[in-house]
């Protein structure tokens, strides 16, 4: 049942994401809800492949293909609701694929075997963490359309995804948005981090935690700026990539490096 709810999910996504990139030349084509009933087919169905790959028996299995997938699954989710108030169909064109490769990768890819239980402080922490990402990534999809739509406005190109795109004003608003959203969360998991992880420092943990409070670091800078300095435009995207870059390096780069040295059998957080 996992390899055809993946295989079923995929072809959601990737329809829908081919429909939104011919919308791109047409935004009044009507197909606005087929896109929106296609993701939401997929996401439903991703959701019960993530269920699948993250419980076992034993426990909850917290790899980084499972992880990814999660995290993919959860940006569609709050993308198609976000889309019901906020114009961020293009989104779609990033967060599709990405939902569609990391389910495949999920599904298809090895097992690290480290399935185990987590008492509820932690399990918060772990979910707080990941939702804090997730808001990240969309906010991360935003600025590199920001950007996009900047240079094309500068070069007097006005067709194609700049036409679909709303003023140049309300992109910057919602990326600020999304990244206020994430700040917050951010800083509510590394402070239950630190109530109920053991040893936020231990050999396994402090690249991520070092990187995670790096990445704070980031982005509450850059939130100062634009409340002090009226920091925008490409100030913006490159510091909201930068942030993005380090979180993905602590929950990624650790996550790997944890599964190849420890060969799947890290100690316990």
């Amino acid at each position: 049942m996992l390899f055809i709810a993946t295989l079923i999910a995929i072809i959601g996504y990737a329809g829908a994401t081919w429909l939104q990139w011919q919308r791109l030349s047409s935004p009044d084509s009507g197909q606005r809800n087929l896109i929106r009933v296609l993701g939401l087919g997929a996401f439903a169905i991703h959701g019960y492949a993530v269920y699948k790959v993250l419980h076992y028996p034993e426990g909850i299995d917290l790899g980084t293909f499972p992880v990814g997938s999660f995290i993919a699954w959860v940006v569609v989710g709050i993308l198609l609701v976000s889309s019901l108030r906020q114009k961020l169909d293009n989104l779609f064109i990033g967060a599709f694929p990405m939902a569609a490769i990391t389910a495949a990768l999920a599904a298809f890819g090895p097992d690290t075997g480290d399935h185990r239980l987590y008492p509820g402080g932690l399990v918060a922490h772990i979910l707080l963490s990941l939702l804090a990402y997730s808001i990240f990534t969309l906010a991360a999809l935003q600025a590199l359309l920001l950007s996009r739509q900047e240079l094309s406005l500068k070069h007097h190109q006005t067709r194609g995804l700049v036409a679909s795109l709303p003023p140049l004003q309300v992109m910057e608003r919602l990326l600020f948005e999304m990244l206020w959203c994430g700040f917050v969360l951010l800083t509510v998991s590394l402070v239950t981090g630190f109530i109920f992880v053991e040893d936020l420092f231990a050999q396994h943990l402090v690249h991520k935690t070092l990187l995670s409070i790096v990445a704070w670091l980031v982005y509450a800078i850059l939130l100062a700026g634009r409340v002090l300095l009226g920091w925008r435009s490409q100030t913006a995207v490159r510091w909201t990539l930068g942030g993005f870059l380090l979180l993905m390096l602590a929950f990624f780069g650790s996550k790997i490096v944890i599964e190849l040295v420890f060969h799947g059998q890290p100690p316990a957080p």
